[in-house]
């Protein structure tokens, strides 16, 4: 089971771009996508049909904004949208599947970097959904988190940590709430194979932040220790330029 997570920053947009002959190469079985920016009938749904994928999506209410969505080769057994909390649900920032004992959910984090306002929603939208996530588990064992959470969790995840203390996505509370995240019982796949500097899923448009390397890594698979012994491989894959993120990955051992 390969489960895909990409921030394509307006699906339209990453379709423009040559996402679908990515995806064919790639393969994998479940893709969550965020920040799709735009509602189901703007999309193409035949595009992804033909490669076999049944197709969910969960748009924010403000067109051009935010959503999230999930493609799978399996039609899942449950789908759930949103985590009941309207502030948030509006922004359209979760969405979940059901595949017999797992859960694949796409995640997508607020940005703070806005001003102190969003800076705020963020920080409350870590508590809620942290409250959420543990009472979820209790009920859906093995889960799988994946999407963009807009923050770097350790300084490696950061090309330059010492000049960002101060800034949105790399601040100390944000990277504590991290860390007590996953103390509720979840593992970084990626971190757990690759411990080497360098390894990114964001960078800046500007100043060439891209050919130069001078990214983020703010986009994760992140999977309940339940299934920590399952986890075959992991990575990212910075060459897909299809927006400013590129897709993080995951592949299972079969049970």
């Amino acid at each position: 089971m390969k489960i895909l997570s990409y921030n394509v920053n307006g699906i339209r947009s990453a379709l423009s771009k040559g996402l679908t002959d990515y995806l064919e190469k790639a393969a994998p079985d479940v893709i969550c996508l965020q920040e799709i920016k735009a509602h189901a009938d703007q999309i193409d749904e035949g595009i992804f049909k033909a490669m076999g994928y049944h197709c969910f999506w969960y748009p924010a209410e403000k067109k051009g904004y935010s959503g999230v969505a999930i493609l799978s080769k399996s039609k899942p057994d449950n789908l759930v949208e949103g985590c009941g909390i309207s502030a948030y649900d509006r922004e359209g920032r979760f969405l979940r599947a059901d595949f017999g004992d797992i859960s694949v959910a796409s995640v997508y984090a607020p940005s703070g970097s806005s001003g102190e306002d969003r800076q705020d929603f963020k920080m409350r939208w870590l508590t809620d959904f942290q409250e959420f996530i543990s009472q979820l588990k209790q009920k859906r064992e093995h889960l799988i988190l994946c999407g963009d959470f807009n923050i770097c969790n350790k300084p490696i995840d950061i090309h330059n940590p010492k000049s960002n203390q101060k800034t949105s996505g790399f601040l100390p509370e944000e990277r504590a709430w991290f860390d007590e995240f996953l103390d509720l019982g979840f593992t970084d796949s990626f971190r757990m194979l690759n411990q080497a500097p360098g390894h990114y899923s964001w960078w800046s448009f500007r100043a060439r932040s891209r050919d130069k390397n001078l990214g983020w890594r703010i986009d994760y698979v992140l999977t309940t220790n339940s299934l920590k012994e399952r986890i075959k491989t992991a990575g990212l894959d910075p060459w897909a330029v299809h927006s400013d993120h590129c897709p993080a990955w995951m592949e299972l051992f079969p049970t």
